[in-house]
């Protein structure tokens, strides 16, 4: 099985009219509201500037597929600063209780024109101190929202000991706590089960402070994500239980790619199904060329009327669309892929 992509892609492109979105936009964060029937997205954008500063903007849809930009302006900004000054990137949003929740990764610094070679680096390290400023690693911050119009940021919500990104939240407690997946970059290797940065899981009881010790949830499997693996889509209840649509980078080819989980509704470690081959891989010119060459980098996932629209950014260049069934789905999964 493979996920359908939209003959109307790249439904996203950068908009040469405003400079903070003109280079790329990519990694978008997309929900449905019942409220006014639109789609919301909000996106990951970039300007040409050599400080590759990293803003989030916003656009809404009544298909899914066609978008209008909201404003000429970002959405959200980095606070210059501040913790998130480098910049605000793969945001990802759930919705509980009428409540949303937007998570985005973020550095003190921008992280310059990472994909060219000899890319000047920002900021200053000092010679002790904040890893964060010391190596620019990446943090995930916590925004909040009751109208997906106001949004209050509300610091970060991973180690500042580590790189941590990749930051899915579970739209639901699971035995009176909530829970997330992240890939902490430097939880592998030597005193670790993992060889490579993996998916780990934890427990809250208020989104802000997060449990130690984190678990180790999954590390890759096959050829196609050996390098590393992490969380794309906010997890979605089935009837079989939670669905995740993950990411695989190869060893070989350093490619992304998309597969899913089933995991238990009362116990998120325990996952009952998974796709061995991949559901999306990179191979039109869209996802292949690119800032990264070789890249479908799925970040969220809408269920509308029986079908599955999974947003994602390809090659760090555009935005992208893939859908399908959801029944569809569920059976691929247990027919090819039960634990």
């Amino acid at each position: 099985m493979e996920f359908k992509k939209c003959p109307l892609n790249p439904i996203l492109k950068p908009n040469p009219a405003n400079s903070w979105e003109s280079l790329c936009v990519l990694n978008p964060a997309v929900i449905y509201s019942e409220k006014d029937h639109l789609f919301h997205m909000y996106y990951r954008a970039a300007g040409e500037d050599e400080t590759h500063y990293i803003y989030v903007g916003y656009a809404t849809s009544k298909d899914g597929i066609h978008f209008q930009r909201m404003s000429s302006s970002p959405f959200l900004s980095p606070d210059k600063d501040g913790a998130d000054g480098g910049g605000i990137e793969d945001p990802r949003l759930i919705e509980m209780d009428g409540t949303y929740y937007l998570t985005y990764a973020s550095r003190v610094f921008p992280p310059g024109q990472y994909w060219k070679k000899g890319a000047k680096h920002y900021g200053y390290a000092p010679s002790d101190g904040p890893l964060v400023m010391m190596y620019n690693n990446t943090q995930t911050h916590l925004a909040v929202s009751q109208d997906l119009v106001h949004f209050k940021k509300m610091g970060r919500i991973t180690s500042a000991k580590d790189d941590d990104r990749d930051v899915v939240i579970f739209p639901g407690k699971i035995g009176g706590k909530f829970y997330r997946t992240s890939r902490p970059t430097y939880r592998c290797g030597k005193g670790y089960p993992n060889k490579n940065p993996a998916i780990w899981l934890t427990s809250s009881t208020d989104l802000l402070e997060w449990d130690e010790p984190y678990k180790l949830f999954y590390q890759g499997e096959e050829e196609w994500e050996s390098f590393k693996v992490g969380a794309s889509c906010p997890p979605l209840l089935t009837s079989l239980g939670w669905l995740m649509i993950y990411h695989g980078v190869s060893e070989k080819d350093r490619a992304y790619r998309v597969g899913a989980f089933i995991m238990d509704k009362d116990d998120p470690m325990k996952i009952l199904y998974k796709t061995k081959a991949p559901l999306m891989e990179p191979s039109l010119p869209y996802e292949t060329e690119g800032y990264y060459n070789g890249c479908v980098f799925p970040t969220s996932s809408v269920l509308k009327d029986g079908t599955l629209y999974i947003y994602y950014g390809a090659a760090d260049h555009f935005i992208g669309l893939a859908t399908c069934e959801l029944d569809e789905l569920l059976d691929h999964l247990v027919k090819e892929g039960k634990r």
